[in-house]
């Protein structure tokens, strides 16, 4: 259509008759043709102050319900032949886009926030707040029932997620039972948002306009449900908006799922770990006993090295302790150790001879389809009078050694072969008694071999450890294992390292009280 520079339109074809049937020649434009349209013809002509932006187009707007460009030709005489253009599937095909966009920027963003914890609540809480901040008013997170209750997490929009335990009944609520359960959602449109319980509409919150509810699938085992609450002047649910939605719940499912497994995993690894790692020693039997562990990895809590003090059963027995290094490190070498240490504890019966002890040991791990071996060192303790009576025998292992009240530091006279690595084994043992105040450290060649120092590369070596124990004359186990503990670290600084263990073996500087009514053995006190 054509108008001339007064804003009257001159000519129309008849396209332009069929779209405007007031476009009359001779009409004002203003009458004839939509607001936007006039205007954009009266701020093309006369520059100045408009109601349309400065451009010289093309302009849009709507016409019947569709969406039109309005494109300018200014002819010579001053007229303007205005062409228009359908742009409205264009235009839903650009805000298409644009929502798929938002989308799924919305879903790398859930995703990235969900992955980042492997904590089951903080998945929880995410999954609930972004729901209620992207796609409903609130939104609810429910977890498959404990007993008779429900964990929900609730979450307003601009809220905060809170955690309830609702004792309600998941059949009574359309779509929810079967969310739980895996199966695939209900659509919202069959669900009456005034049958939603009193538990599942937040405080505050007013009537109900629709509800979703979809399953929160997991790794074989459903995660739990997302339920989707908008209020009743909020336009209800879209088919499409149920499909994203489903999507956020897979993703936000899969991380639940993950973060369920991790706790399940974790909780079973520090069940097992228990059991692994070495015990807290302390005061038995008027003995003290003291021992540090240090796995290879700093990320560990297990590795190859081990040690147990299995006290005496009866008045006058000795106790045991074991000490050794199972080849390798990590994981795999501490499944073997929990072996070996549950092997001895079953040989206790046998604890008067280190022998033989190693000796059913050795045949044990020999018939375990193993290629590990490992070093031991056995220790009998009795307390007698203010002495302690050792029994040292080694399998393979650095001999013991004893640090006397002058500082003098002596190397037990044990020696034997490795455990697990021949059929037939030899062992040596050796007695030692200590005095009070005088010492037996049981020791792990991780110590020794530790390298570092000014250059990083030497050996901690023998003879750094026994100048070190020398200084340690008089002291209580405690503080030498401590002192031995520290000195390898220090000399370590943050190189890699073998397992380190190290357990010590002191009587104390003690005096003996009478027995009472010659009855008893009497006790012990500094």
């Amino acid at each position: 259509m054509v108008a001339d520079a007064a804003g009257r339109l001159t000519r129309r074809n008849d396209a332009a008759g069929a779209l405007l049937p007031r476009a009359v020649p001779g009409t004002p434009l203003v009458d004839a043709a939509p607001a936007w349209i006039a205007d954009a013809h009266q701020a093309l002509r006369f520059p100045g102050p408009r109601t349309v932006p400065e451009t010289d187009g093309p302009w849009s707007g709507a016409i019947g319900g569709r969406r039109f460009e309005a494109h300018p030709s200014v002819r010579d005489d001053g007229s303007v032949v205005w062409w228009l253009v359908d742009d409205t599937d264009h235009q839903l095909a650009r805000e298409a886009l644009q929502t798929e966009r938002k989308r799924t920027a919305f879903l790398a963003e859930a995703s990235s926030a969900l992955l980042s914890s492997l904590n089951l609540g903080r998945c929880m809480d995410v999954t609930a707040q972004m729901a209620a901040e992207s796609l409903a008013d609130a939104a609810l997170v429910v977890a498959p029932a404990r007993g008779r209750r429900l964990p929900v997490v609730t979450c307003l929009r601009g809220g905060v997620p809170s955690l309830a335990q609702e004792k309600a009944d998941p059949e009574g609520v359309p779509g929810l039972a079967e969310a739980l359960r895996g199966f695939p959602p209900v659509p919202s449109r069959w669900i009456d948002p005034a049958a939603a319980p009193r538990w599942m509409v937040p405080e505050g919150f007013g009537p109900v306009g629709s509800i979703v509810i979809t399953p929160l699938p997991g790794h074989g085992v459903p995660a739990g449900a997302l339920v989707l609450l908008r209020r009743t002047e909020t336009v209800a649910f879209s088919e499409e908006e149920e499909v994203f939605a489903r999507l956020f719940a897979a993703r936000s499912g899969a991380a639940m799922s993950a973060a369920r497994l991790y706790a399940e995993q974790s909780a079973i690894t520090e069940v097992l770990m228990r059991d692994l790692l070495p015990p807290v020693l302390h005061h038995v039997s008027g003995i003290d006993f003291a021992g540090r562990y240090r796995p290879a990895g700093d990320h560990e809590r297990i590795g190859g090295d081990f040690y147990d003090v299995h006290p005496a059963t009866a008045d006058g027995d000795a106790s045991l302790v074991t000490l050794g290094d199972v080849c390798g490190k990590g994981l795999e070498a501490a499944v073997l150790t929990g072996k070996i240490r549950n092997t001895l504890h079953a040989l206790l019966p046998l604890a008067d001879d280190h022998e033989r002890m190693l000796d059913v040991l050795n045949t044990t791990l020999l018939n375990s389809h193993t290629t590990r071996f490992a070093t031991l060192v056995l220790a009998s303790a009795k307390r007698r009078g203010s002495q302690v009576d050792l029994r040292l025998t080694s399998g393979g292992h650095p001999a013991p050694l004893i640090v006397r009240a002058d500082g003098t530091v002596e190397e037990a006279g044990t020696r034997g072969t490795l455990i697990g690595a021949v059929p037939t084994i030899s062992a040596l043992t050796a007695a030692v008694s200590l005095a009070p105040g005088e010492s037996c450290v049981l020791y792990t060649d991780g110590i020794t071999e530790a390298r570092g120092g000014p250059m990083g590369d030497v050996l901690f070596g023998d003879e750094r450890l026994k100048r070190a124990l020398s200084e340690c004359a008089g002291m209580p186990a405690e503080g030498i294992a401590e002192h031995v503990h520290m000195l390898a670290a220090q000399w370590l600084g943050r190189g890699r390292h073998d397992d380190m263990a190290v357990v010590v073996i002191s009587a104390p500087r003690t005096h003996r009280l009478s027995a009472v009514d010659g009855h008893t053995r009497g006790r012990y006190t500094a």
